[in-house]
């Protein structure tokens, strides 16, 4: 029987990482297309971990093609940084030139809305992005799979499923 995570020694040379787990982001996935579904919105929806990596993915029928990249990069910005994409622009004004010229040009970085961090308990677990429908009707499928996981509270230590896998 191997020890749990919270009963390992502390490492010497690193830490853990909390990731989203496989079937937390199948949930979101799911809640994410049933709310497209409804309202008859063809999007690419990406879920990665806390690490950029894809955790989960689909393609709606009829989805825009170059959307897929779109979806995914969204959710890597917002795994990446833990801010929602579509608050890019007022960050920005906040820095220099170089910084919002240079952040702009970076491969993957998207500086509209979609993509949402995965937060549960103050940690930050991952990204969903989405892409195919509006700036807006992404963002709400976004957070509506996040709804449905019950990931998307406020840092308050609401949440109560245990969505964490640790990865040394």
């Amino acid at each position: 029987m191997s020890a749990s995570p919270s009963d390992a020694p502390p490492l010497a040379l690193g830490q853990a990482q909390a990731i989203v787990r496989t079937d937390a982001a199948l949930r979101i996935i799911q809640a994410a297309v049933a709310y497209a579904q409804a309202r008859q919105i063809a999007v690419n929806i990406s879920v990665v971990d806390s690490a950029g990596l894809p955790a989960a993915f689909i393609r709606m029928p009829g989805a825009p093609l170059h959307s897929i990249d779109i979806a995914h990069d969204k959710a890597y910005t917002a795994a990446s940084f833990g801010l929602a994409t579509r608050e890019w622009p007022d960050a920005l004004r906040n820095h220099s030139a170089a910084v919002r010229d240079g952040l702009l040009r970076r491969p993957r970085f998207i500086a509209f809305g979609g993509g949402l961090p995965i937060v549960e308990q103050g940690l930050r677990l991952g990204g969903i992005g989405v892409s195919g429908g509006s700036e807006e009707e992404d963002e709400a499928i976004a957070r509506a799979g996040l709804q449905a996981a019950w990931l998307d509270r406020p840092e308050s230590g609401e949440s109560t499923p245990h969505h964490l896998e640790e990865t040394p």
